[in-house]
C-alpha cells in the first residue's frame, strides 16, 4: 500500500468492482501499470478477480481487508504500548535525576 497509485486503485475499488481498462481510464497510469498494481494487491489478499465475459473484474476482498485491519490494530497497539512504557521510563528517570540533583 506504499505506492500512491496502488492506494488510488484500492480506494477506487472501495466504490465498487471495476475492470482493468476502467481503472486505467480513471487514473493517470497505463493499463499495464494498473495490472501490475492489481497483481500486488491480489497477492496481498486485498483484492479478488473474476472473469466476466472477456474482462477481469476486480473487487476488494473483505477477508483480506479484515486481516489488514487486524494487523494494524495489533501493530499500533504494540507500538503505542512501547511508546507509553518508554515515556513512563523517561519520566521516572527524570524524577530520579531531579531528586538526586537537589541539595
Amino acid at each position: 500500500m506504499g505506492d500512491p497509485s496502488r492506494r488510488a486503485i484500492f480506494e477506487r475499488l472501495g466504490h465498487g468492482a471495476c475492470a482493468v481498462g476502467e481503472l486505467a481510464a480513471e487514473l493517470p497510469i497505463s493499463r499495464p501499470a494498473v495490472s501490475q498494481h492489481l497483481k500486488v494487491l491480489k497477492q496481498a489478499g486485498l483484492v479478488t478477480d473474476a472473469a466476466v465475459g472477456t474482462r477481469r473484474v476486480y473487487r476488494l476482498n473483505p477477508a483480506g481487508i479484515d486481516a489488514l485491519c487486524a494487523y494494524f490494530t495489533h501493530f499500533w497497539s504494540t507500538a503505542l504500548s512501547a511508546y507509553r512504557d518508554e515515556a513512563h521510563r523517561q519520566a521516572q528517570e527524570g524524577t530520579r535525576t531531579a531528586t538526586e540533583e537537589q541539595p
